[in-house]
């Protein structure tokens, strides 16, 4: 099970430059589905990558998914040679991107984000709209189920009956 406050925590403490994305960012917004780990989009300077990946290494950061011994560290080399990385921690499942489809990457998205805070930890969150759009270019079978319970929520904050013409 994944620990998201102190998953939160750990990134706003050691000064990370992330935006919440995936189910986290859809229960943020009041989605009822539950989502098993956090997505985050990072941002790609060298020094928050060094942030990064401090944080996270007393927590055993491994490939989620990978067979057992498989040789991986993640250390700053190893970010900033990839990108995208489906972890599992000591604290639970953990995402990051460096960048996604439709929504790019960190510095595109900060225009997209609200400023919430969630167990103690202020912290952006990408915003619904943009939140729909991404994961309806994701394409896959549970991120468009989840488009049509935001698009109900978006409809019901901006005050739209969606069964009037």
């Amino acid at each position: 099970m994944t620990d998201f406050a102190t998953l939160l925590q750990l990134l706003v403490k050691h000064n990370i430059d992330f935006i919440i994305i995936g189910g986290a960012a859809a229960t943020t917004h009041g989605s009822a589905r539950l989502t098993e780990d956090l997505d985050v989009v990072y941002g790609r300077t060298p020094e928050n990558i060094a942030r990064l990946a401090a944080c996270l290494v007393p927590y055993k950061p491994y490939l989620r998914g990978a067979p057992p011994g498989l040789p991986f560290q993640l250390d700053t080399a190893t970010i900033q040679r990839g990108l995208n990385f489906t972890l599992t921690t000591e604290l639970g499942a953990l995402d990051l991107f460096g960048e996604i489809p439709e929504g790019g990457r960190y510095e595109d998205m900060l225009p997209h984000t609200i400023t919430i805070t969630v167990f103690g930890a202020t912290c952006r969150c990408l915003g619904l709209k943009r939140l729909i759009e991404v994961k309806r270019a994701a394409g896959r079978p549970r991120d468009l189920e989840v488009v049509a319970e935001l698009e109900a929520l978006l409809e019901e904050r901006e005050g739209r009956n969606p069964h009037e013409s």
